[in-house]
């Protein structure tokens, strides 16, 4: 799998303690991966971080990606063979909330990895995770390429945006020189969903929140679609632009795009009702309620186009729609319904689960 490549391998994630960077943690220990991980905080109670016992695996530093000097030390001496850039204020409604805790971590939290991984200058492969929302959303029908325009009407948008900009400009003065130890990529997904999550403001942990309560969950535009995608989808392409970075210095300074399939995109209440499948509710129970104002701007289709990944990566979705939302709703039922269940045993499972169907599908990355 990925060539092996992580095997004994120092590998440092940012945003460790974060829902997609406790996916990645656990996928990186079953691969024999050294984890190293630095995080300010947990960011929820409960945490994918804490209910996988990553505490305990990944050797963790608590550290503010806005703290230059922290991280030129913190990178400075585990000098990783690779890191995965994931650190960020995550969500739409707090970037309204606070613009400036998301612009000066989605910014220049992102500066100060790249200017500590400068300052160190030892050999090392990065990858950058920004967002989907990086791209300036006029929604269109047909998915963005990794050179389409740059932009955001909302603060988190323009934050990501602006964090490429940052990626572009630091590999272009720095890490293209051929003497440079350094070779990095960026890399874009949204719409993830998947066991674990527990964030605010998000459809899925919304909804389990709510229906582990025996509540129905409340709902703004229940016919909005998005291409939904398991969390597994884009790390696992994250893994494989580690993977190829390391082995083709031609793939220095590109961005790639990780997305499902063009025609898996289903509405909220298609997710909804998908999810609802797997969960025990009592005889009559009301699943969902509609209310409107939601209160701020929240971007209309948004899809990518993932072409290149294919041609330079050999990268392709794995998962249905069924299988998506199946093993989502399966994760939360044991954690909610199932006590006593080993968490980081299931996430395992669901990991290898994973990996046997994108064998079925001809996966590279599964060689």
């Amino acid at each position: 799998m990925f060539g092996n490549i992580y095997q004994n391998k120092k590998v440092l994630v940012t945003g460790d303690t974060g829902f997609k960077g406790s996916w990645l943690c656990s996928w990186l220990l079953l691969m024999e991966a050294n984890v190293y991980g630095l995080a300010m905080d947990i960011p929820t109670e409960p945490a994918m971080f804490s209910v996988n016992d990553l505490d305990k695996r990944v050797k963790h530093t608590f550290a503010d990606i806005r703290d230059l000097k922290a991280m030129a030390h913190i990178i400075g001496s585990i000098k990783p063979d690779f890191i995965f850039h994931l650190a960020a204020q995550p969500i739409v409604k707090a970037s309204y909330d606070d613009p400036v805790t998301t612009m000066s971590t989605n910014i220049m939290g992102t500066t100060h990895v790249l200017e500590a991984i400068r300052q160190s200058n030892h050999p090392c492969n990065v990858v950058m995770i920004t967002s989907d929302k990086c791209y300036d959303n006029v929604e269109w029908v047909w998915g963005y390429r990794e050179h389409d325009a740059l932009g955001g009407k909302d603060p988190y948008s323009a934050s990501k945006g602006a964090a490429e900009i940052v990626i572009k400009t630091y590999y272009h003065s720095y890490f293209k020189k051929p003497e440079s130890p350094v070779k990095l990529c960026s890399v874009r997904a949204g719409n993830v969903i998947g066991g674990g999550d527990w964030a605010a403001n998000r459809i899925v942990p919304d909804c389990i929140k709510a229906w582990s309560e025996g509540n129905a969950v409340e709902i703004r535009s229940p016919q909005s679609t998005r291409p939904w995608q398991h969390v597994l989808e884009p790390l696992s392409g994250y893994l494989r632009a580690g993977q190829m970075l390391a082995i083709q210095s031609n793939l220095n300074g590109e961005s790639y795009n990780f997305g499902p399939s063009a025609d898996q995109n289903q509405s909220v209440l298609e997710l909804l009702t998908a999810l609802s499948t797997y969960w025990h509710f009592q005889a009559g129970a009301e699943k969902y309620k509609v209310y409107e104002n939601p209160g701020f701007h929240e971007a209309g289709l948004l899809k990518l186009n993932c072409d290149k990944a294919l041609a330079q990566l050999q990268w392709k979705p794995t998962l249905t729609f069924e299988q998506t939302t199946r093993m989502t709703a399966n994760w939360y039922d044991a954690y909610y319904n199932n006590s006593g269940t080993d968490m980081a045993a299931f996430t395992a499972a669901q990991i290898e689960e994973y990996i046997q169907f994108a064998k079925t599908v001809n996966q590279a990355w599964t060689l």
